[in-house]
């Protein structure tokens, strides 16, 4: 084993310590704190992709669950340049997500045990070139830790073997952590935004980032 990756076990140990410090981090926020953050956020992620149009582009963006970053001014700033939104859809354990289209108008709906706000059933399925992506922790060389389940493990693994997909980490700066433990199914992040700004992910991955 590379030292630079950790035993399943261990790795999976640590995960949830982080995670549950990020988590409880980000509880901690108070409203205006949040939306001044969120609203931060959106300009840095949209500078962050470049000066290109972004009309005919699909990105593919999360509606924000419980104390998530607000991804609503993000996705107000991508409708107005004229880009497709989508969503993601749980198609089930163990698969990759799917995405459907997301009209300014469009409803949302409550899918799955815990409610994540999806588009109807009949809204058109899409594929993106970019993935911004939801997480409970994060670090400097495009680590990300999820909330377990390895939906946008699987997506973005299932993405990038038919073409490029640029994957956008979205959340506060207080989810931060010194490294996440590198295991072989985890997919790296390309950048992170946060309301501090732009963190090019210069390492590709956890697991080549110099061990401490």
């Amino acid at each position: 084993m590379s030292p630079s990756l950790s035993a399943p076990a261990d790795a999976a140990a640590e995960k949830r310590r982080l995670r549950a410090g990020a988590l409880a981090r980000r509880a901690a926020m108070g409203e205006e704190a949040r939306r001044l953050a969120s609203a931060a956020a959106a300009i840095h992620a949209r500078t962050a992709m470049g000066d290109g149009p972004l009309a005919g582009r699909t990105i593919a963006v999360f509606a924000p669950f419980r104390d998530e970053i607000d991804t609503f001014p993000l996705a107000a700033l991508l409708r107005a340049e004229g880009a497709r939104l989508a969503l993601p859809v749980i198609v089930g354990r163990g698969l990759p997500l799917a995405f459907r289209l997301w009209q300014a108008d469009d409803p949302l709906v409550p899918q799955g045990a815990y409610g994540i706000p999806t588009p109807s059933e009949t809204a058109p399925e899409a594929t993106p070139d970019l993935v911004v992506v939801p997480l409970a922790a994060f670090d400097r060389c495009g680590g990300r830790i999820g909330y377990g389940a390895g939906f946008y493990d699987r997506t973005l693994a299932r993405l990038r073997a038919a073409s490029p997909v640029t994957a956008l980490g979205y959340a506060f700066a207080c989810q931060e952590v010194p490294r996440v433990p590198a295991e072989p199914h985890d997919e790296p992040l390309d950048m992170m935004i946060t309301e501090h700004g732009a963190l090019p992910c210069s390492h590709p991955f956890s697991r080549f980032c110099p061990g401490p």
